[in-house]
């Protein structure tokens, strides 16, 4: 693991613990674990293994109930894919609780193919924020594949952003780039996840992409100029890492998609393969697990 942090110094303030409930913002271990994996982090050892077994008993709590309004189960729906995504980043998908949270999640999906947590009855449409997180970590887990598949049609149906009834863009914050972005969407999250599930050739993501390439700066770089999320002082909204615009982070997720979409101009950049920050002096990872 000291090889890793070498590599990226942010992962020593992501792996040392912090006082609270797993899913205080931004410092508890839900959200810290999320940035790990998504930082490329694949090994586990005793901390990580520590904190994923304190974010699963907390998820899988009997005690957290999901209601059933209307015929839909409302649920935060992103705190469940958020943390199966994670666990299968740690080669995890065996183990009987991540198969759990995979397999709720598709009992919980609405008939559009999301997933909400909004318990007013008139409510029938699915939210972007809540259904993004599940599709990724359905897609890491790749045991679902009907119900991974009906969620990727959710987001294409609305071409990434837009209302499927007028077409009008839903939330302009949405075109923006964030990061961290924890679990509010915007578009280049959007293309991610069906980057990750495969489909982004399909022509609906094509004016996504163009809006994506036109967020490029002058310097060839992809920059967080939406919104920002987290704070660096405060009692919540603290993160324990100092992202600025995360430059390093969004010009290679954005590459990735590109390059995935066989975007004219992006194919001929260097290929910066995807590296996992994994310690060669770490035992095998599922074991951390047993």
């Amino acid at each position: 693991m000291a090889q890793a942090v070498r590599v990226d110094p942010r992962l020593a303030a992501l792996l040392r613990e912090y006082p609270g409930h797993p899913y205080k913002k931004w410092q508890g271990a839900h959200w810290r674990l999320l940035s790990l994996v998504e930082l490329g982090l694949t090994d586990a050892d005793d901390r990580i293994a520590s904190a994923v077994d304190r974010v699963l008993r907390w998820l899988l709590n009997p005690r957290r109930k999901t209601l059933q309004i209307s015929g839909r189960y409302r649920q935060c729906a992103s705190m469940d894919g958020n943390g199966l995504l994670v666990c299968c980043r740690f080669g995890m998908q065996s183990d009987p609780r991540v198969m759990a949270l995979a397999t709720r999640l598709t009992q919980w999906q609405w008939p559009d193919g999301g997933w909400n947590c909004d318990r007013r009855p008139q409510v029938t449409h699915s939210s972007f924020h809540e259904s993004l997180p599940p599709l990724r970590g359905l897609v890491a887990h790749g045991g679902f594949p009907q119900a991974t598949a009906r969620a990727a049609e959710f987001f294409l149906r609305h071409r990434m952003f837009r209302s499927e009834s007028d077409g009008a863009v839903i939330n302009p914050e949405w075109l923006e780039l964030h990061w961290p972005a924890y679990w509010h969407y915007d578009v280049l999250l959007g293309l991610r996840a069906i980057t990750e599930a495969g489909l982004v050739l399909d022509d609906r993501c094509r004016e996504a992409l163009d809006h994506l390439q036109s967020q490029r700066g002058p310097d060839g770089s992809w920059r967080a100029k939406g919104r920002r999320y987290w704070l660096r002082r405060g009692d919540s909204n603290t993160d324990v890492v100092d992202w600025s615009d995360a430059a390093d982070v969004l010009t290679k997720q954005a590459r990735d998609v590109l390059r995935a979409a066989r975007r004219p101009g992006e194919l001929s950049l260097p290929v910066r393969r995807s590296e996992n920050l994994t310690s060669p002096h770490l035992p095998a990872r599922v074991s951390r697990f047993n």
